[in-house]
């Protein structure tokens, strides 16, 4: 049997708006952190996501600004992978769904159900507008709700009530194309996925999981799924998509519902032929046993990741459903939901190159709402980046390596590194970091970035404790070996954070890239600290100017962004 590969995707961001912290906290952050912990574990991975450019509301937004389709995804395609940049999100691939390689998969994908009989024909009620003469499914409608009178229902969704809406049954009905009350209903024929035909075998695969999945999906999607799964559309009336690979369907467009979900084969298929590899992308990833497929998404997504995806991998043949749906749960702005409309919002890409990528992702993964939805707060955010990553990480290591360069500026003598690995302080520093492995093994990043900053805390609470600005008065060489153990501390820190803070991980490590390979921080993050006698055998010089790490958040940028959060209201 080969060795595991890990095969990570995080949820497609739909290319029709800003990226936001709920998304980051949701999907982005976690997936980036697994994939990255996998990786410094000497694992084979692939981290693969991309835009998610159909649907009903990208036409209606292209629309609204005049600008043809292609170029408003496009534009956000642009944007969001800047942002992803900026954040530290490191994909291997980030794809387009509106790209001619995903066009083909897709087909592909649907041509081998359709052939199955997972793919029929049924006709049903849609609403039509006599002014434009346009069909109108999904988000082209809008009207009252009839479960709780809200009168703005969506024709998906009622955002009051949460109701997933029949848009035929919504009262005072209007085109959102023309704002026409002139509406009729009409019978048209749309293509379903069968996907009630195959529930006994989707059942079987998924109490599998009971025990694997967490408790806040695999209840839901258990009660969700356990009398029947319902056939759903996959074609809709309108212009942009994917034409319906069939005789005498002009003009209707798989949608968004089917095509997005392969975006993750067939970036992987894109990425695996750009980088001119040898592998196969369904059969060494999609569907190969030594693969664990992972897929990273907020809550909203469970539905289309858990019983959708998975029942069209399984019926079609062509992959295997995922291993892991570690959904997180939804992220607040100050106690309440982040909306764009009314203000209540935050600028991911101008807050990152306000605060910088340390601070968010370090705040953001310490309140990851792995398993209730949680909140962001300014206040918070100041608080424990300033007593927490500058006041523990950031004073630690400054003082450690400043004082040692100050004192030892030609380089730390290898004597004063011996003792360390077969110190109680080495066993407890191993053992707490083979926990951490642990803890993100297990999808705990949240704890995992915890246990960072308690093995941080260790560090300093010996530097403290030690006190080497004393020592050297009466013991130079007392003082060289707190010094030189505080060094390996910084060392361990610098490689335990790279998952976590990856900017600030090469930030430490640059002061010991001339003595530290791949491979020595392989077996750091496993714990294996016997390597640090072979990392310091010649002792060590630290040849760059030691400089902060971590600035701390002034009082003067906080009360900015409160102040800019009322002025919304």
């Amino acid at each position: 049997m080969q060795e595991k590969k890990y095969l990570i995707t995080a949820a497609l961001p739909y290319a029709n708006g800003p990226i936001h912290f709920g998304h980051m906290a949701g999907a982005y952050l976690s997936s980036d952190v697994y994939n990255r912990h996998r990786k410094l574990q000497g694992h084979k991975t692939l981290f693969i996501s991309g835009s998610d450019e159909h649907g009903v509301a990208i036409m209606l937004n292209a629309k609204k600004v005049s600008e043809p389709y292609q170029e408003y995804v496009n534009k956000w395609h642009r944007e969001h992978s800047e942002l992803f940049k900026d954040f530290g999100i490191g994909f291997d691939f980030f794809g387009q769904t509106s790209a001619d390689y995903h066009k083909e998969e897709v087909i592909k994908w649907f041509k081998v159900l359709h052939e199955k009989g997972y793919i029929e024909p049924k006709d049903s009620q849609q609403l039509y507008c006599n002014d434009c003469h346009n069909h109108l499914p999904d988000r082209f409608v809008e009207g009252t709700c009839y479960k709780c009178d809200y009168e703005h229902a969506r024709g998906d969704e009622c955002p009051n009530c949460g109701e997933f809406i029949d848009p035929v049954k919504l009262t005072n009905t209007v085109c959102k194309i023309c704002a026409s009350q002139n509406i009729s209903e009409v019978t048209v024929t749309q293509y379903y996925i069968c996907l009630s035909k195959y529930h006994p075998e989707y059942r079987k695969w998924l109490e599998t999981k009971s025990d694997e999945w967490r408790k806040t999906v695999y209840p839901y999607v258990d009660s969700l799924t356990k009398e029947n799964l319902h056939d759903r559309a996959i074609t809709r009336d309108i212009d942009w998509g994917i034409d319906v690979p069939l005789p005498n369907t002009e003009g209707k467009k798989l949608y968004v519902w089917f095509d997005a979900p392969i975006g993750y084969v067939s970036n992987t298929k894109k990425y695996l032929e750009q980088v001119e590899s040898s592998e196969d992308y369904i059969n060494d990833w999609w569907n190969s046993d030594d693969v664990e497929l992972t897929h990273f998404i907020g809550k909203d997504n469970i539905i289309f990741h858990t019983v959708i995806f998975p029942t069209m991998s399984m019926a079609s043949g062509i992959c295997k459903p995922a291993n892991q749906v570690p959904a997180n749960q939804f992220l607040n702005l100050e106690g309440k939901q982040f909306s764009k409309s009314t203000g209540h919002y935050v600028d991911a890409a101008k807050a990152v190159a306000k605060f910088g990528q340390n601070a968010l992702r370090y705040y953001l993964l310490s309140i990851l709402p792995e398993q209730t939805d949680s909140s962001f707060s300014w206040e918070q955010l100041q608080a424990k980046v300033n007593n927490e990553l500058a006041n523990n990480i950031g004073n630690f290591l400054n003082r450690c390596l400043k004082f040692t360069q100050k004192n030892w500026n030609e380089g730390m003598p290898a004597k004063y590194y011996e003792g360390f690995t077969g110190s109680s302080a080495c066993e407890s520093l191993s053992a707490d970091i083979k926990a951490l492995n642990e803890l993100v093994d297990g999808y705990n990043i949240k704890k995992g970035i915890e246990k960072v900053m308690f093995i941080g805390q260790s560090a300093n609470n010996f530097f403290s404790d030690n006190a080497p600005w004393a020592q050297i008065k009466e013991d130079k060489d007392l003082a060289g070996k707190t010094l030189a153990h505080s060094s390996i501390y910084a060392l361990c820190l610098g490689v335990i954070m790279k998952p976590f803070l990856p900017a600030l991980s090469d930030s430490i490590l640059k002061h010991y890239e001339n003595i530290l390979t791949e491979e020595h921080q392989r077996k750091i993050y496993s714990g294996d600290l016997s390597v640090i006698d072979e990392i310091f055998s010649k002792g060590h010089v630290l040849s760059e100017e030691v400089v902060a790490l971590v600035p701390k958040i002034d009082d003067a940028l906080i009360k900015e962004e409160l102040e800019a959060l009322e002025a919304k209201k």
